[in-house]
C-alpha cells in the first residue's frame, strides 16, 4: 500500500469512527473546517495553500499530509509548493525544517502515484 494510500484510509477510518460517535461539536466541528476551505473571496486553492503554511508553522504532519494532497488534486505546481514551503519555514524558523523534509516527500508520492495511474 503505497503512503498516500495509508494516509487517505486511515483519515478516511477514523473520521467516519469519531462522527459515527454523533457528538454534535465535533460534527459541527469537521463542518465548519470543510466549509471553511469552499470557494468564496479566496479560492479553494488560496485557502488550501494558506491552510499549508499554518500546518507546517504549527508542525501537523497529518495537516500538512492532507492540504498537500488537496493541493495536488487542486493543480498546484511543485515551484507553488515550494514557495509555500519556504514562507513556512520563514514564519516558523528552522523547527519547520522537518516538516519541511517529509512535506517533500509526501509531494514527491503524489507525484509518482500521478505518473503510475497515468
Amino acid at each position: 500500500m503505497s503512503k498516500i494510500q495509508a494516509f487517505n484510509e486511515y483519515r478516511t477510518k477514523m473520521n467516519e469512527k469519531i462522527l459515527a460517535e454523533d457528538n454534535k461539536v465535533l460534527k459541527r466541528f469537521f463542518n465548519l473546517d470543510t466549509n471553511a476551505y469552499q470557494d468564496g473571496a479566496l479560492p479553494m486553492k488560496t485557502k488550501e495553500l494558506l491552510g499549508l503554511v499554518a500546518s507546517m508553522v504549527l508542525r501537523c504532519d497529518d495537516c500538512i499530509s492532507y492540504h498537500l494532497g488537496t493541493c495536488y488534486e487542486l493543480g498546484t505546481t511543485k515551484e507553488e509548493i515550494y514557495e509555500v514551503f519556504a514562507i513556512a519555514n520563514l514564519v516558523g524558523g528552522s523547527i519547520c525544517i522537518p516538516h519541511t523534509r517529509r512535506a517533500v516527500e509526501y509531494w514527491e508520492a503524489l507525484e509518482e502515484e500521478s505518473r503510475d495511474e497515468k
